[in-house]
Parts: structure tokens; C-alpha cells; sequence
């Protein structure tokens, strides 16, 4: 398959550049740039069979449609000289400014992705994303533009890599494009995106449109005609373009069910005029005439749209009962509609134009602010995907601050996500919510427009974890759920500090002496801590018990272990010490030894062996005062055992266990329900015979559906 592309010249991009740069000195340097670029591109061909620096200069010249700057322009002559023609940026800061070099740096690191289609690469790229956003606006719109070049001439490709870049495209850059303002990139990547993934869709519409091309055309012209001289009659000066409808869009209304017959804003107007008073009245004389529909006005002059939109839209019953979709504005938002806010500011003003980049970069970055914010959370990259398609590139709605703010949230948000978005805070503060002067319940789904005021208490509890459900936004969810984590990690921290301190007195041992900075960083070598906060967690957490911290600074006296004998004495007991008989035995409570444990026995001082298991932590420093202890082969005793069931679910499922357990021949002594952010969790103690039926038991538990993981604790 061959096609002809229309070919520029650096003479045609000159020619461009000058309607807004007026510089000579800047255009010469341009020109420069072009020669070095086209030198190092000698000799290297695209698969279209055209010399290579086309591709750079088409980037150029399509970038010259958004008024980019100097260095913008420069950059993307020389984007694909590092990575193909081996020049080191070294030389591109040298030769070109460090500006320049950086931009070229920036589109470098995004063309050095390697793509799938499945979700992993979505993260890699976003994070890429944010990355060349944080220093610089331009590298994304110079990524744009080549795209759009490449997407231009995506024939050239295999049937696997059209479909592969077509789906890219259409995710990811074009509703970036559309974030930034730019319509006029957004709305042509789409297009030949849906023309690679879904020809036959794209060539049905595309001759659907084309048969009723000549019925349309006529009847556009008349009502224009129409309202031309509606418009004239009032003093009204004016321009009025027919508006075509994108192939994509048109596919996203067939999708939803539409019939081609029933998408009215097939028939459109675009009336521009020079303010915003005579939008308005524009507006009011449109309406005079022709009907309007309810609820098909909409205002976007008052309210704008993030990315800087401004025009007025409505529908309004035609000539001969036809559907006609109306947009009034001026010309400088039409300016801005088409190609972006910066672009805007240097048509109407003729500034510097790098001047007006940075001047407009604040406005632009407000959609990847949310995808930055995003990122410092900490969460799965599944999690980050779904929430930067979901929440950030979907339908999202624009409601208020009592001042008149707009907060941007995703469709389905609720007060709950406003707060939080508002700030941190306020969401953990918040007691309710008014919207438009009602009070609503936290789950009320906000809508576009609505004013929204949430009442806080300094002295709340904090949030919900009812609230999880309740919100939309994945970044809310993790600040409702990073509260929890700090206040439980609170109560084990002020749980491990009470037991040090209780064993500290019972000892009768200096609280303050123990805690001065020596000993507190021999404890912290010991079990590699880094501070005091540490060191009470592991003890409120359960992981090490207050006597093993205290031992390592106050070793209990040693004592000699007891001889023994080579013969093992028989005992009646449940646990047969060698050598010794009628000795005061008792099974530790820190590890519930059960039969088939392997175990072993601690002499301690003044109340008799204390039996452990082998693996218990708090035999780590007592090797010299223990004993071989073994299990009596005759008991048939049940024995105390603690373990922890995590389920999948916060539906508490604490009934069905416990007859689930019943069925293992065990004896259930307490059971402790842990509602957790995401899940329950049971801690239960039971009393079983031996390490085989425990074993039985957590393998029938695990069967079911909701359980996550079954496993034997210590305490």
C-alpha cells in the first residue's frame, strides 16, 4: 500500500513561524537547528519511504498550530536525534541552549518505552508522564504532535503495530490532548485511531455521513442563512461555520445505543463574535426564534472547563423541525477551543511565546496534578491504572465551594470525596454535608453544578470505615485507610510502652535508667530498630514480649541448669522432664505448646519449668537455663492454641465459623472480631489435642470461600 503525504519544507515552517514569531534572530536560529537535525538524519528513511528529517518537520509544522515556542519548535527538530543518530545531549545543550537540551531529553525518555497493550505498561507510562510534567509542560505536547504525525502515517506499519499504536493513542495520548486543551490533535487522534482499530465501524460512518452529505449541507446553509440575518437584523456582527461532527464521536453516541437517524448535533453551528455581552444576547435572539430543548443548555463562559473551554451550547428545534446543536462564542475562545490556552494568549497578544507557555502551564497542569497526587499514594500499580482511567481520563463532574471554587472529581463522587480532595483535614474532620442548602447523607452522588459545604468538629473521631464504601475516588479511599494504619500503629505503640513499663516495676527496675539513650540503641542494634517508637510497636504487636527487650541490658541471674540423670523417669504428667520427676511443670502462654510441638522446657526461678516451643522468640537469649522436655505419649488432653482467620470480605461472617470450627473436634475458649479497613479478622483460642487436628482444622478452613489465610499464632 502506498500513499503520497504532502511533504514541507523548512521554508513552508519558516513561512508558518512567522505569523506569531516576529524575531528574525530566532528564526535563523530555527533554521539552524532544521540543518543540524537534517545533517544527522542523512541517509536514514521512514517505512513510508520518505527521508526521515519529514517526520521532525511535520511534528514542527503541526506544533506551529498551537503557537509553541522557540525551543518547543526546536526541540522537536531535533527529538530523535539522540536516540537514532547517536548524538550525546552534551552536544544539543552545547550547540542549542540547556532548555532545548532538556525538552529533547524529556520526548528521548517517553520514546524509549517499550508498549503492551495490558495494564502493567499503563503505570510505567503515567509515572513517565508525571515525570516529564513536573519539569516541563512543552515535552508532552511535543509527544503529542509526533503522534499525531506518526498516526498520519500509520499505514506504513504492520496490521499488529497499527492496532497496538491505535490503542495506545486512543487511551492515553488523546485524552491528554483533550485535558490540555488542544482540540484540534485530540479530535484527529481519535479518528485515525478508531479508523486502525475498527475500520469497518470508521468506513460506515465516514459513508453514512458522506450520503447525507448533500441533504445536510443544504439544510445547514438555510438555517444558517437564517440565523446570519436574525443576528444582522440585531446589530450583531458575526461569523457562523458549519460544524462537522468527529467519526469518533459519532461511534461513542452509536455505542450507547443511538440510532445514526437520532444524533441531532450532526447539524451544527458555531456562531463566533467579538465579546462575551454579545454571546448573549446572541444567544437570547437564537432562542426567540427557535425553540430550544430543556436541559440541552449549557454554560460554559460562566463555569469553564478545566482545561480553559469557554463557549456557550444549546439545541434548538430548526427549519423544517431539524435538530440543531448551537455554540456561541468569541473568537478568542474559539482560539483557545481549537488549539489550547497558550495558544490563545500569543494569537491575541503576540507575546513571547515561551513567555506564555510558562504563564499557561499552571492551568495546564491541573489535570495531571490529580494524576501526581495519585502517584505519592501508596498503592498497587492495578490500583494507580484503574484510578488514573477511572478518575482522571472518564466523565468527571465540576461542582463548588461555597466560594465558588470548582473542585473536579470523577462521576459517582460523593461528599466524602469532595472533603478529602478539599483537604485531608477536612475529610477527617468532616460531621456532614450541604448541598445546594440541603442536608444530604454522606453516600449522596454529587452532581455537576452542585454547591457543596461540609461541616467539620475539630473534635471528631475521624472518619468511618464505612466511609470505604461509600467513597469513589481510589486516592480517598487510601487517606481513609492511612488514618487507620496510624491509629491502630498508635495503640500498639501505646499498648507496648504500658507492658515495658508494667514489667519494668514488677522487676523492680529504673523506668528512666532503662530508657536512657545507651541502652535504647543497644536494644536497637539488638533486633535492628531504629527508634523508641519501634521498640514499643514490636512489643504492642505481640512480636517480642517485654522480658526479652529487658533482658538484653538486665540478664535475669543465671542459674545453673539441674543435672541429669542418663535414664528418663517416667511421669504421670502431660510433659516428661529427663531426669526429674515430681517437678512443677507449666505450658507457656506466649506460645500454647500443643502435642506434636517440638518443645522445650526453661527452668525458671522459683516456679518450677516453664515448657515453650522450640520456635518461640522468647527463648532467643536463654539457651543456658533450659532443659529436653518431651510430650507424654498417653495424654489425651485438649490443649490451648490461638489462631487468626483473615477473610476477603467485610461482611462479618463471625456465625458461620464458629460451626464451621465446631466440626474439628475442637473446643472454641474466645473469639476477638478485628474489622479491619478492607476485611475482618477473627482471633480465636481453642483447645485442641494436637498439632495433626489443628492442621485439619486451618486446611478446612482455608476451603472456604471467603477465607484469605488460616494460620497458628503466638501470642
Amino acid at each position: 500500500m502506498t500513499k503520497v503525504n504532502k511533504l514541507y519544507t523548512i521554508d513552508d515552517l519558516i513561512e508558518k513561524l512567522k505569523s506569531y514569531i516576529t524575531d528574525d534572530k530566532a528564526l535563523d536560529e530555527i533554521r539552524r537547528v532544521y540543518q543540524f537535525a537534517e545533517e544527522k538524519h542523512r541517509g536514514q528513511f521512514r517505512k513510508t519511504g520518505e527521508a526521515y528529517i519529514n517526520h521532525p518537520l511535520h511534528v514542527a509544522v503541526i506544533l506551529t498550530g498551537i503557537y509553541a515556542d522557540q525551543a518547543t519548535i526546536e526541540a522537536a527538530l531535533l527529538h530523535d536525534v539522540v536516540e537514532d543518530c547517536d548524538v550525546p545531549l552534551k552536544q544539543i545543550e552545547e550547540l542549542f541552549g540547556k532548555e532545548v537540551s532538556r525538552l529533547v531529553d524529556g520526548v528521548t525518555k517517553l520514546g524509549r518505552l517499550n508498549f503492551s497493550t495490558e495494564n502493567d505498561y499503563l503505570i510505567e507510562y503515567y509515572k513517565k508522564i508525571i515525570v516529564g510534567m513536573s519539569e516541563d509542560v512543552r515535552v508532552i505536547i511535543i509527544k503529542l504532535a509526533d503522534r499525531l504525525h506518526n498516526m498520519r502515517t500509520l499505514w506504513a506499519l504492520p496490521e499488529a503495530k497499527q492496532h497496538q499504536k491505535a490503542k495506545e493513542t486512543l487511551e492515553i495520548l488523546a485524552p491528554i490532548a483533550h485535558h490540555l486543551g488542544i482540540h484540534k490533535i485530540k479530535s484527529e487522534l481519535e479518528d485515525l485511531s478508531l479508523r486502525y482499530l475498527k475500520p469497518q465501524i470508521f468506513y460506515d460512518i465516514a459513508e453514512k455521513l458522506n450520503r447525507t452529505k448533500v441533504e445536510r449541507d443544504t439544510t445547514v446553509y438555510e438555517m444558517q442563512k437564517e440565523v446570519s440575518n436574525l443576528l444582522t437584523e440585531h446589530e450583531i456582527p458575526h461569523e457562523i461555520k458549519g460544524r462537522s461532527k468527529s467519526i469518533y464521536s459519532i461511534y461513542n453516541k452509536l455505542e450507547k445505543g443511538r440510532k445514526f437517524s437520532d444524533i441531532y448535533d450532526l447539524l451544527a453551528l458555531r456562531i463566533l463574535v467579538h465579546t462575551e455581552q454579545e454571546c448573549y444576547l446572541a444567544l437570547g435572539i437564537i432562542h426567540s426564534k427557535f425553540r430550544p430543548i430543556p436541559k440541552r443548555f449549557k454554560d460554559f463562559i460562566a463555569m469553564p472547563k478545566p482545561n480553559g473551554y469557554q463557549s456557550l451550547h444549546t439545541t434548538v428545534f430548526g427549519l423544517d423541525g431539524y435538530l440543531f446543536e448551537i455554540q456561541i462564542r468569541t473568537y478568542e475562545m474559539d482560539e483557545v477551543a481549537e488549539n489550547g490556552i497558550a495558544s490563545h494568549w500569543a494569537y491575541k497578544e503576540h507575546k513571547d511565546a515561551s513567555q506564555v507557555f510558562k504563564t499557561s502551564t499552571d492551568q495546564k497542569l491541573q489535570f495531571f496534578k490529580s494524576i501526581i497526587e495519585l502517584s505519592e499514594d501508596k498503592m498497587t500499580s492495578e490500583e494507580f491504572v484503574n484510578s488514573v482511567r477511572e478518575e482522571v481520563l472518564n466523565n468527571n463532574i465540576y461542582v463548588f465551594t461555597p466560594k465558588g471554587d470548582v473542585i473536579e472529581l470523577p462521576k459517582g463522587a460523593t461528599p466524602i470525596d469532595f472533603a478529602y480532595r478539599v483537604h485531608t483535614q477536612v475529610g477527617e474532620h468532616m460531621v456532614g454535608a450541604i448541598v445546594n442548602n440541603s442536608i444530604v447523607p454522606l453516600n449522596y452522588e454529587l452532581q455537576n453544578n452542585d454547591i457543596v459545604k461540609i461541616n467539620t468538629n475539630k473534635n471528631s473521631a475521624g472518619p468511618s470505615k464505612e466511609w470505604l464504601k461509600m467513597a469513589k475516588c481510589t486516592q480517598t479511599k487510601n487517606k481513609i485507610k492511612a488514618f487507620f494504619a496510624r491509629s491502630e500503629r498508635e495503640i500498639y505503640i501505646e499498648r507496648g510502652k504500658t507492658s515495658l513499663e508494667k514489667e519494668l516495676r514488677k522487676r523492680k527496675l529504673s523506668i528512666a535508667q532503662f530508657l536512657s539513650d545507651a541502652h535504647i540503641a543497644k536494644i536497637n542494634q539488638e533486633f535492628k530498630m531504629d527508634d523508641l517508637e519501634d521498640l514499643y510497636l514490636a512489643i504492642g504487636n505481640g512480636k517480642y514480649a517485654p522480658s526479652t527487650i529487658i533482658n538484653v541490658i538486665y540478664p535475669k541471674e543465671e542459674v545453673q541448669p539441674i543435672k541429669t540423670v542418663s535414664k528418663e523417669i517416667k511421669a504421670e504428667g502431660d510433659i516428661i522432664v529427663e531426669g526429674i520427676d515430681k517437678v512443677k511443670v507449666n505450658l507457656a502462654n506466649c506460645c500454647n505448646p500443643i502435642p506434636g510441638d517440638e518443645i522445650i522446657g526453661y527452668i525458671t526461678k522459683g516456679n518450677g519449668i516453664s515448657v515453650h516451643r522450640s520456635i518461640c522468640h522468647n527463648l532467643a537469649l536463654l539457651e543456658n537455663r533450659t532443659v529436653s522436655v518431651h510430650w507424654n505419649t498417653t495424654t489425651n488432653k485438649k490443649y490451648l492454641s490461638a489462631i487468626v482467620i483473615y477473610t476477603n470480605t467485610l461482611e462479618n461472617k463471625l456465625v458461620d465459623l464458629i460451626q464451621k470450627i465446631s466440626m474439628f473436634d475442637v473446643s472454641i475458649d474466645k473469639v476477638n472480631t478485628i474489622n479491619r479497613i478492607d476485611q475482618f479478622v477473627y482471633e480465636v483460642d481453642l483447645f485442641t489435642q494436637s498439632v495433626a487436628k489443628l492442621d485439619q482444622l486451618l486446611a478446612g478452613l482455608t476451603k472456604l470461600s471467603y477465607v484469605e489465610k488460616a494460620e497458628r499464632v503466638i501470642q
